[in-house]
């Protein structure tokens, strides 16, 4: 009797990848999955980024902030193998550049001169939000490089679908935008400014590490700040009611109007926020003479304090420093966390301790000839990038070694 041959292996099943209308598609717990897995969070810090949470990218499209008709339309890509969740990205469909803060209008200007179509385009971060984080979330235990490939192949068929011009992603962490650019995607850098706490015990600890100028500087504007009689509260969980968002939400809107012609978040936005992760939030509010005048709202990571709004109703000197720099720095001091991320731009940062750190973004555009225009520009701009990053660091305010002494 002849002995059988070998078992053939068993075909790997193929992967399969779908488009979601909203997160209404997805349960929270697979999706938090992939947003906290070390695979997900290689190479950085972070072991918690609460913006690509379900709970706040969920609040954004309930509240109505995130829609069709406010130019975010949901397509998140989800990638499964016998329907198991591999790996999702938070993905819109945006009919505008707006809310972005990675500018490309000059992009889809010169599209439009040269009688292309810019928009629709496909946009992976998370609304209205400059902060670094992951992008391509992996479920735990999934190839990395498969599930980023996976996801890639279905950004790149939706872009297809849809007729989108373009593919998007930004703020994204390093090691992403590695593997962003080995798969095609022409990469970007910007810059931004973040606090670094080394293991301060107080801020006079911290103010021990500048130059006297500087220190002197710092006490100065904090002093001159509250001096109208101004007292500051930080809030969070369950000490956060209604009156709260109340109050922030009318220096929100009353600040938005004035920057940027109108808020991208309406109020449902704040209840929700507080409903669905109140933990995670703490609200900086300043008072005076009885009532609120002024407000900051950050989220709270694991290892880092996110800068998010801000707003008042009343011009006080220095108050926006104290209320968003100094206040969130105190607070992280005290909670133990690595840094401070206090949002997008501002050289001014520079003399409050903030340091300068390089942003990444990668883009994938299909017109050939657009595209090699854009990686011309890009290679001249991640040059002027560096260089930009190279001198304002040499203008932090911390002492340097053997210069100065130290603080008595």
């Amino acid at each position: 009797m002849e002995k059988p041959g070998p078992t053939p292996e068993a075909a790997v099943p193929p992967l399969q990848v779908r488009a979601l209308a909203g997160l209404k598609e997805i349960g929270a717990a697979a999706w938090d999955a992939c947003a906290t897995s070390p695979e997900t969070l290689e190479g950085g810090d972070e072991t918690h980024n609460p913006f690509v949470s379900h709970a706040f990218l969920s609040a954004l499209e309930d509240s109505g902030c995130v829609s069709r008709k406010t130019g975010w339309l949901p397509l998140h890509v989800v990638l499964e193998r016998e329907g198991r969740v591999l790996g999702v990205t938070p993905c819109y469909l945006k009919s505008h550049s707006q809310g972005e803060y990675v500018f490309d209008h000059g992009w889809a200007d010169a599209l439009e001169r040269a009688g292309g179509s810019y928009y629709p385009k496909l946009q992976v971060s998370v609304p209205f939000t400059p902060v670094t984080g992951p992008r391509f979330l992996i479920a735990p235990g999934a190839d990395p490089e498969l599930a980023t490939g996976g996801l890639v192949a279905g950004l790149r068929a939706l872009r297809e679908q849809t007729r989108a011009s373009s593919i998007h992603v930004t703020f994204m962490q390093e090691a992403e935008w590695a593997r962003a650019g080995a798969a095609g995607f022409l990469q970007r850098t910007d810059q931004q400014f973040h606090w670094d706490n080394p293991g301060y015990a107080s801020f006079e600890d911290f103010l021990g590490a500048l130059a006297s100028r500087k220190r002197k500087g710092i006490r100065r504007e904090r002093r001159d700040a509250l001096s109208p009689g101004i007292s500051v509260e930080h809030l969070t969980g369950a000490d956060i009611t209604e009156a709260h968002w109340d109050a922030f939400y009318e220096f929100y809107t009353d600040t938005g109007a004035r920057k940027w012609g109108r808020p991208y978040l309406n109020r449902r936005f704040f209840s929700l926020l507080s409903e669905r992760m109140a933990d995670r939030v703490l609200l900086v509010m300043a008072r005076r003479a009885g009532r609120y005048v002024a407000g900051a709202i950050n989220l709270i990571g694991d290892k880092a304090l996110y800068g998010r709004n801000w707003g008042c109703i009343e011009e006080h000197p220095f108050l926006h420093f104290e209320i968003c720099y100094y206040q969130a720095i105190d607070f992280a001091i005290g909670r133990g966390l690595r840094r401070v991320e206090a949002g997008a731009q501002g050289e001014h940062k520079l003399a409050r301790g903030y340091r300068p750190v390089l942003m990444h973004s990668a883009h994938d555009i299909a017109d050939p000839g657009f595209r090699k225009a854009v990686a011309d520009y890009l290679n001249r701009e991640r040059a002027h990038v560096a260089a930009a990053l190279d001198e304002l660091d040499t203008l932090t305010p911390f002492r340097r070694p053997c210069t100065e002494e130290p603080p008595r």
